[in-house]
């Protein structure tokens, strides 16, 4: 072959060849947006590389995405439950049977729907009403304490007084309620439980629950006014009865024991000034079986369980 005829052999392969391939690179590649030219190398594509992400940007970007799962698996866990019954138990009501058989007589409510349906599951959050009175899934406490003198028998005081709050702070993981009120110069027996059925129970006129105070006054009480209190004595709301009074014995005769179960406000010194006296110390000695014994000025202790269950049969 000639150097001439080389030439244009040269002219008909490359030439076309060449401006086909040129053609099919232009539209496979120069289209996509996923690879670039390499400026090393005239013609030659290479794959794209991903933008470097500095690691603080990528840490937050994690930490978004994790927040992102974990709220959706908190949305997709079901929320606590628990049976309507076992709620009712551990409020210290009564035992689960005995709270199926309240549950079925339409005695209990669900934030405000009777409910008479067997194994009806609760969440903690529900509002239970019992007879009339809220009540919690919380285990019972009752606190026993000795009031001193300066306290207010109330959760909270708008006047930044002491309470009885104040002195059982330490005694229970629970928000304690004081059964009854004693003015803030009376001292002795009060109760603080988280139980709201006993406190009605504890506290409601029909039950009649016994209290009996140690009266000092501040002069001799008189057998006259002494048989008077005993055969009642009229104040406001009616005639004040009195289940017994009599004078302490080996006291002066200005010390009286007086066994009440009215619950009017401030009753036994309202008694005792109605006939000329002034009552300078009022103790309460027992509340509803229980007294002070072995507890001292401002503490307290836990009820056992004796003292529990009597409480419940009252």
């Amino acid at each position: 072959m000639s150097q001439s005829e080389a030439k244009s052999y040269e002219k008909t392969f490359d030439k076309p060849a060449s401006r086909k391939m040129g053609k099919r690179i232009g539209k496979s590649f120069d289209s996509s947006s996923k690879f670039e030219k390499d400026p090393s190398k005239s013609g030659v594509k290479k794959a794209y590389k991903k933008p470097f992400v500095p690691v603080d940007d990528a840490e937050r970007t994690r930490s978004y995405v994790q927040k992102r799962r974990l709220e959706k698996l908190s949305k997709e866990v079901p929320k606590e439950t628990i049976r309507l019954n076992k709620y009712i138990a551990n409020s210290g009501i009564c035992s689960r049977r005995e709270a199926d058989e309240l549950i079925t007589q339409g005695l209990v409510q669900v934030n405000g729907q009777v409910v008479t349906e067997m194994g009806y599951q609760v969440q903690k959050v529900d509002k239970v009403i019992f007879d009339g009175q809220g009540i919690t899934p919380e285990k019972p406490v009752y606190v026993l304490l000795n009031k001193p003198k300066g306290y207010i028998s109330t959760t909270k005081d708008d006047k930044a007084r002491k309470t009885v709050m104040d002195l059982v702070a330490n005694a229970s993981p629970y928000r304690l309620f004081p059964v009854g009120r004693l003015d803030r110069s009376t001292t002795g027996v009060i109760l603080l439980t988280n139980d709201g059925h006993m406190t009605k129970k504890l506290t409601h006129p029909s039950f009649e629950m016994k209290k009996i105070y140690h009266v000092s006054l501040d002069r001799k009480l008189d057998r006259a006014d002494l048989n008077a209190i005993a055969e009642g004595v009229r104040l406001e709301e009616g005639i004040a009865v009195v289940d017994s009074i009599s004078y302490i014995e080996g006291k002066p005769k200005n010390e009286v024991g007086i066994e009440i179960h009215i619950g009017w406000n401030r009753v036994v010194r309202r008694i005792f000034q109605k006939l000329g006296y002034e009552v300078e110390l009022l103790d309460r000695v027992m509340f509803a079986g229980l007294t002070k014994k072995n507890i001292k000025r401002g503490h307290w202790r836990i009820l056992n369980d004796l003292e529990v269950n009597n409480l419940k049969m009252l």
